[in-house]
């Protein structure tokens, strides 16, 4: 399964250049009916734009055109004066539903971000006010429940393909909600995980492995892998989409100390966008390394061959790369 549809490429034809400059349009309409429980409110029925205003706090009149402009793009269905949700808009964006799409509240967090591109190409770096350890819980909330929605659906995944059968302590470094701990602890029961996270993050882990009731096996532990040492004696570190959002720099630090976190023997596992030796491919990787621009201070997408030479440099050997079906790829070293 992809997440990430490639984007139709942008012929020399001047109408398709125009009709890619207007995207975001579509883009923004379906983040803010998002955002105002447009769809959750239709999914308790059909609605009058002035109910759903009524709901959502907003202007009838405004609300009117905001579900017209959803029915253009295939989301709602209009009859007379009733709004109703698309079949699609139903299954997945409606709050409560297994399918529900929870992660649109980090694309809405994106969506501000990349506003600021043209200021952060000018600048080399991102102009955001806080990096991300300084950043609240505005920011926290949506983007560890965007991160959970996904790693949740990989996680099965993973424990099948990576070699845990041997692997009694595992420390998930940076590990935010804890959905690879906890799918690979369900996978193998005489294996223990810790999340190490920063202070805004282990609260939310901690509820979330509470609801999948492996708090006797899976513990959230407060720290920052830039400050503070890894805790030391496991047999596999697990590294989830960490290094983009470092420099190498910072990379090279925590590779070492990752290495010095294993047993005799042990395996650091790295998931990551891997961008080609060129960099202009994948397209996800591609635009992704955009993303790090405008939202990191120095973050990145990395090639095979840059990590490779960290992991080298970190004295960790025998590296291989298994592809994913997430458009990711995972780097598996041994101490």
């Amino acid at each position: 399964m992809s997440f990430s549809k490639p984007l139709p490429r942008i012929s020399g034809c001047r109408r398709d250049i125009l009709a890619a400059a207007r995207l975001f349009m579509e883009s923004r309409v379906l983040l803010t009916a998002w955002e105002l429980g447009v769809f959750t409110a239709l999914g308790r029925g059909a609605r009058t734009a002035a109910q759903v205003a009524r709901t959502a706090r907003a202007d009838p009149r405004a609300m009117d055109r905001l579900l017209d402009a959803l029915v253009s793009v295939g989301l709602a269905r209009k009859s007379g004066r009733i709004f109703s949700n698309s079949p699609s808009a139903a299954r997945y964006l409606v709050a409560g539903r297994p399918a529900y799409i929870g992660s649109l509240g980090h694309m809405a967090s994106l969506w501000e971000s990349w506003s600021t591109l043209t200021q952060a190409v000018r600048a080399g770096r991102s102009v955001l006010k806080d990096d991300m350890p300084r950043r609240g819980k505005e920011f926290f909330v949506p983007f560890i429940a965007a991160m959970h929605e996904r790693s949740s659906l990989q996680g099965p995944s993973f424990a099948r393909a990576l070699p845990l059968a041997g692997v009694r302590r595992l420390l998930d470094v940076g590990g935010g909600s804890g959905a690879y701990s906890i799918a690979f602890a369900r996978a193998h029961p005489a294996l223990r995980a810790t999340v190490f996270d920063l202070p805004q993050v282990v609260p939310l882990a901690r509820g979330y492995i509470r609801a999948a009731g492996l708090q006797d096996r899976v513990e959230a532990r407060v720290g920052d892998y830039d400050r503070n040492p890894l805790p030391d004696g496991y047999d596999l570190v697990f590294l989830s989409h960490i290094l983009h959002s470092n420099s190498p720099a910072r990379n090279r630090r925590l590779l070492r100390k990752c290495a010095r976190s294993l047993n005799p023997g042990g395996l650091v596992v790295i998931q990551e966008f891997l961008v080609d030796e060129d960099r202009t491919g994948p397209q996800f990787a591609a635009l992704f390394a955009l993303n790090m621009l405008v939202g990191t201070p120095a973050g990145d997408a990395y090639t095979e061959r840059e990590i490779g030479s960290w992991l080298k440099g970190a004295r960790l050997r025998g590296i291989r790369r298994k592809d994913t079906a997430f458009d990711s790829a995972l780097l598996i070293a041994r101490r």
